[in-house]
Order: C-alpha cells, then structure tokens, then sequence
C-alpha cells in the first residue's frame, strides 16, 4: 500500500442535486473530491521513488484529465478506463469518432466468471491509436495537450445473459503490437485486486461498524491498522497460488507454525519441518472451514480470514498457558 487517503463530507444527501445546478467541469480540482486521485498519485509516486518504473491503474471513477497531467508533471504513468468523450485531434471530432475509424487488429480470447460465478469466454475485438487528446474549453487555459494511446476492447456481438464487454483504456504508454495492447488488458485486470481488498477491509475487519475509536485520529489509526491485517489476508491468498513451493518462512513466524503443525496432528496428512507454504496455508485454511478436498479450489480470502482469527486465538492460549503454567 502506497496511499490511503481519508475524507469526509459536510453534507451527504443531495449532493448529486447538486449537478443539476452547477456544471462540475467548470468546478476547480482543488474543491472536488476528486483531487484525492491526484493526492494519492503524488504520494505514492513520491513514496515508491521510481516514477518511470510505476504504472498507475485506475478505473472509471479516475478518469480525469488532471490526473493524465499530473502523471505527466511527476514523469510517471498511467492506464485508466475512459469514460468521458474528450476531443482529439484537430478538436473537430471526439476519441469515439476516432476510433471508429481505426481498423481491428486482431481478436483476444478472455475467460472470466459473471455474476452468478459461471466460467464464460469471450472474444473481443482489439483497436488502438495513439491520438492528441483536448482539455475541455474551461481547463484550456490550465492544462496542455496531451498525447495518449487509446484502447478498445469489446465483443461485437451481444452475449445470452449478460452485458457485453466493452473495455475503453487510456494510457500515455505507446502501443506498437498486439501484444502490447493484450499486455494492457492484462494490467488493468490485476485492478479488480483493490475491490477485493476492501471487500476484506469492510467485511472482514468490518472498520464500518466500528465504534471504538471517540475521535477522527483514533478512527484513522484503527483503519490504518486494519489496511495492514486486509493486506496481510490478501497476500496470503494470493501467495498460495503464485508461489506454492516457498519456504513457509516466508508467511508466518516460528510461533505460528508450531501452532499449526500441532494442529495439523489430527488430520491425514500432518505438516512437518519439510511441508512448504502451501501445506501451511491449507492448513490455515481449514480452521477457517476449508474441505481440502482434492478437486476444491485453492482456499479464498474467506476461510483465510476466519483461519487466521482462529489461529491469533490459539497463540494467545499458548501464551496464557506459559504464563500461568
């Protein structure tokens, strides 16, 4: 984690009544809630100390022209999905004018899961163009011209069941080949990562019912807090499946795996000294409610979060037992 940011609203009812009566593209950055996009940008670009080297995702919510700006001012990079029209070229027509006149370059097969978490395929058709993107007319006088790859992604026909993909990316990267459009689908795919971890961060650690902390700075430290144990649940479900042989060091403390080799006793097939990491993760697992059976799937965020709430339990009961003999 490179930035969090934490913010507040005076009001919150009617805010998007508020749209009605004042045009937002004519509102400052600095008076929108949106400049916590280009906070966090700063920041982490700041933090992370290689700005040729960070690639900055973001879905439809960061799509803004200052943040494209920003990016450029930092000499950093971006890979945001669009969905504003801009102007382009000579300012007489929009990217979306443009690109229908760019031909296809081939067709990229995706497979994903919808909503009921049933396996589709798809094929999507793939068009790009490196094109002079315009500010609008109230931010001409502020911010330059920019020069961007634009990237579509989408099915030509309509699928049975569900809405059709259609994947608009915006990028200041070049996209020469194929292969380095399909390179940027891939990137901004690893984006769902972020939903996940606030699904963890809100329904794991639960930091909306909380109320324990009286004031904002306690509030802030129980968050911060808890980005730390959501970060820790998530790496740990990830790292199952990327790196599976890895030494167990690597995830848990000589502590914890004594714990979880005494647990594992009752169990077929025990860990021992020269179980690797995925054994142990299993093993975690299964405190959370994991079958481990042998055509389940690697254990998700879920059973993790309710093992490793089982497993602090056990080492605070081996600690009491220490203590008091």
């Amino acid at each position: 984690m490179a930035a969090v940011k934490f913010w507040t609203r005076n009001k919150f009812e009617g805010t998007n009544a508020l749209k009605r009566k004042i045009n937002p593209t004519r509102v400052p950055i600095e008076q929108k809630e949106s400049i916590r996009w280009l906070q966090n940008v700063r920041q982490s670009t700041e933090l992370l100390g290689c700005p040729d080297q960070c690639i900055h995702v973001g879905d439809r919510e960061s799509d803004i022209y200052e943040l494209f700006c920003a990016a450029q001012e930092l000499d950093t990079h971006f890979l945001v999905r669009t969905c504003a029209d801009r102007l382009c070229g000579d300012g007489t027509h929009t990217v979306a004018q443009e690109m229908r006149t760019a031909r296809s370059r081939g067709i990229h097969k995706v497979e994903f899961r919808d909503k009921s978490g049933r396996v589709c395929q798809a094929r999507l058709a793939l068009t790009y163009r490196r094109v002079r993107l315009l500010p609008s007319r109230a931010k001409r006088s502020r911010y330059p011209e920019l020069t961007v790859t634009v990237i579509h992604a989408r099915e030509r026909t309509s699928p049975k069941g569900r809405e059709p993909i259609d994947w608009k990316l915006v990028t200041d990267m070049p996209v020469r080949t194929r292969t380095e459009a399909i390179e940027k689908l891939r990137w901004y795919a690893l984006r769902w990562k972020i939903e996940v971890f606030h699904y963890i961060l809100k329904s794991g650690c639960r930091v909306e019912q909380s109320h324990l902390p009286r004031t904002a700075q306690r509030r802030v430290n129980l968050i911060a807090l808890c980005c730390i144990v959501s970060w820790r649940i998530f790496w740990l479900t990830m790292v199952h499946r990327s790196a599976p042989r890895a030494p167990p060091e690597m995830a848990f403390t000589e502590t914890e795996r004594l714990v979880l080799i005494k647990i594992s006793r009752r169990w077929r097939k025990p860990l021992s000294c020269e179980s690797c990491l995925t054994d142990y993760l299993v093993c975690l697992a299964r405190l959370g409610g994991y079958l481990a059976r042998t055509h389940d799937p690697p254990p998700g965020n879920l059973v993790i979060w309710r093992g490793m709430r089982r497993l602090g339990d056990l080492l605070l009961g081996m600690q009491m037992a220490k203590s008091c003999g």
